[in-house]
């Protein structure tokens, strides 16, 4: 696969989505989880989402690899982000975005954005990633870059 946009993802329902239902929009696809510390990030996420409609559309990837912070089912994790943060983003089944059980797409934005030091593999919950108009990996954001600071970013695109 050579975009972004060749993918398709269970959504949270799930019902297989194919990525490019958004193509001529920025992605930020991000790895969420309920009980992390970044977790409150949502609510930034949903903001760019109402801020920056139909230009970049958030897609929330939920995952318990990382300290198993998202250990519930969909319809929980649907649940939660809906009533605590008013989350209306797409949000998708959970998957593991690191070893041989990782998601097809995460294996392809590890692989077009890497780490520090050249690394691929996810460190924690809330990383991010900005996927160009055409399906091109354009940015890796650390869990800790805010999405008040990306917002800035995104506003700059084209």
């Amino acid at each position: 696969m050579s975009t972004a946009h060749e993918f398709t993802a269970r959504d949270i329902n799930g019902q297989e989505i194919p990525l490019a239902r958004w193509k001529g929009q920025y992605l930020l696809v991000v790895n969420v989880a309920s009980q992390c510390g970044f977790t409150p990030q949502y609510q930034g996420l949903e903001e760019i989402h109402r801020l920056m409609a139909g230009k970049v559309e958030v897609l929330g990837f939920p995952c318990n690899q990382f300290g198993h912070q998202e250990p519930g089912p969909e319809a929980e994790i649907q649940t939660f982000c809906q009533r605590s943060f008013g989350v209306t983003f797409p949000l998708f089944a959970k998957v593991d975005v690191n070893g041989e059980a990782a998601h097809p797409l995460y294996r392809f934005l590890k692989q077009e954005k890497p780490g520090l030091l050249g690394t691929e593999g996810i460190k924690w919950n809330f990383t991010k990633f900005l996927v160009g108009r055409d399906g091109q990996v354009l940015k890796r954001y650390a869990p800790t870059d805010t999405p008040d600071k990306i917002l800035k970013d995104l506003e700059a695109l084209p």
